[in-house]
């Protein structure tokens, strides 16, 4: 995870960093001359691929690739309903990556669940240069016999799934216009900058054709999707068939009634610290700071969640909280997704910086606030009323510049979210409680 200083970065220099760090990306943002022969090579390579779309005939069998994580796979979920809707007849696979496993077989839309560790997203190095283009020859061959007749790429620059799609010689290949995909591609829908990624995908769907595509979808929502909108539609505008979800099984509810303490009248609030980037991370104090002031101020329990990796992250908050009542819990490592998802659904608030988990959250119905820097919140920000799910950040310039992997040793130059006033998070979670206490 990495370490993360607690010291808040003065504003002077706060915006004398902003300003270099804007400078350097924009210097950055031309492709390097690597990038460049690698787009070159992916063109060459796209030529050997029919790319001129076949006869619009309603697709029988289809395959969505999604190989990203937790919170990327929740914002699927909607695009997964409309294909349903649009082809009800048809076998829908999906193609995750074997962590995502655990969400896709959620999807009732999904006939069938099928893995592949896609290159980039195993979080690990991967062990040769060309361990990627085996891995893609075995994966098509495999899919080749699935006689899949239309692919779905919803990740935007996914090249390596597009070309997977047309290497497995599945006819009708939908995905984004960005250059490197563009080359696998019969069917390239524009990715627009600034929509939210729900949108993003729901308009791949709709390139699908089908029947009555656009029954059922609110005005709201279909009036966004030719243009870039920052927000998702307020709740009274967005159809339940629109909103992230994570169904729950009985086994999922029972364990977290065995994890859980009992209710005694008190709001239970979940903070969940962790992220998976070190730049996304709060400063350790900031979460002291909230938990103890929930206590005290709004007679809260208190309970961090996290896996395993990030129990870490969690001891040195309870060992900063022992005088506090009552006292936090740690659920760091105790939880698989199924629990986890329980859990926050008997919250009545969740807390932490923008996660997987706390989409889930929102998954799951319970109200929540999201610590951003980073990332673009208008992209990837919690999809749901914006009244139930709040979004905190810091006014450092820079934000956002949509880049996750800044070293270590930078991470000091990097305080978007470290600086974050803990006053305005309680502030937050103060009126979604219901304004107890006095702030």
């Amino acid at each position: 995870m990495g370490s993360w200083p607690d010291d808040v970065t003065a504003p002077a220099e706060r915006a004398r960093l902003a300003d270099a760090h804007r400078r350097r990306l924009a210097a950055q943002a031309e492709r390097t001359p690597r990038q460049a022969l690698r787009l070159a090579l992916l063109r060459q390579v796209g030529r050997r691929y029919r790319r001129t779309p076949p006869a619009a005939a309603a697709p029988q069998r289809i395959l969505v690739i999604r190989p990203d994580h937790l919170g990327d796979l929740l914002f699927a979920g909607p695009a997964l309903r409309l294909l349903r809707r649009q082809h009800p007849g048809a076998h829908i696979a999906a193609l995750v990556g074997p962590w995502g496993e655990p969400v896709a077989a959620r999807w009732p839309e999904a006939d069938r669940v099928l893995t592949c560790p896609f290159p980039g997203f195993t979080r690990r190095p991967k062990p040769d240069p060309l361990a990627p283009y085996r891995l893609l020859a075995a994966e098509a061959a495999r899919l080749r016999q699935e006689a899949f007749d239309l692919a779905l790429v919803l990740r935007f620059d996914h090249w390596w799934g597009a070309w997977l799609a047309a290497e497995a010689g599945i006819p009708r290949r939908i995905g984004y216009a960005v250059p490197e995909t563009r080359p696998f591609l019969t069917d390239p829908v524009p990715y627009v900058p600034g929509r939210h990624e729900v949108v993003q995908n729901l308009a791949l769907a709709l390139a699908t054709g089908g029947r009555s595509p656009l029954a059922g979808l609110p005005a709201a929502l279909t009036a966004r999707l030719p243009f870039a909108d920052p927000s998702p539609p307020a709740a009274d505008e967005m159809a339940e068939d629109w909103r992230l979800r994570f169904p729950l099984a009985e086994t999922d509810l029972a364990a977290a009634d065995a994890l859980l303490p009992p209710a005694d009248g008190r709001p239970l609030v979940a903070i969940h610290p962790g992220s998976g980037a070190a730049v996304k991370q709060w400063r350790p104090a900031g979460w002291a700071a909230v938990a103890r002031r929930l206590a005290e101020e709004h007679a809260a329990q208190v309970v961090f969640t996290g896996s395993a990796a990030e129990a870490s992250l969690v001891e040195p908050l309870l060992a900063q909280l022992t005088d506090v009542k009552p006292p936090p819990r740690s659920l760091a490592g105790r939880t698989d997704l199924g629990a986890l998802a329980a859990v926050y659904r008997r919250c009545a608030l969740v807390i932490g910086p923008d996660s997987g988990p706390l989409h889930l959250a929102v998954a799951v119905g319970t109200p929540t606030v999201h610590l951003y820097g980073p990332v673009d919140r208008r992209t990837f920000g919690p999809w749901g009323s914006p009244q139930r799910h709040r979004v905190v950040t810091s006014d450092w310039a820079c934000i956002p510049c949509n880049r996750l992997d800044w070293p270590e040793a930078a991470l000091a130059q990097h305080g978007c979210v470290r600086d974050i006033e803990p006053e305005a998070v309680v502030a937050e979670a103060a009126r979604l409680l219901g304004g107890r206490g006095g702030l």
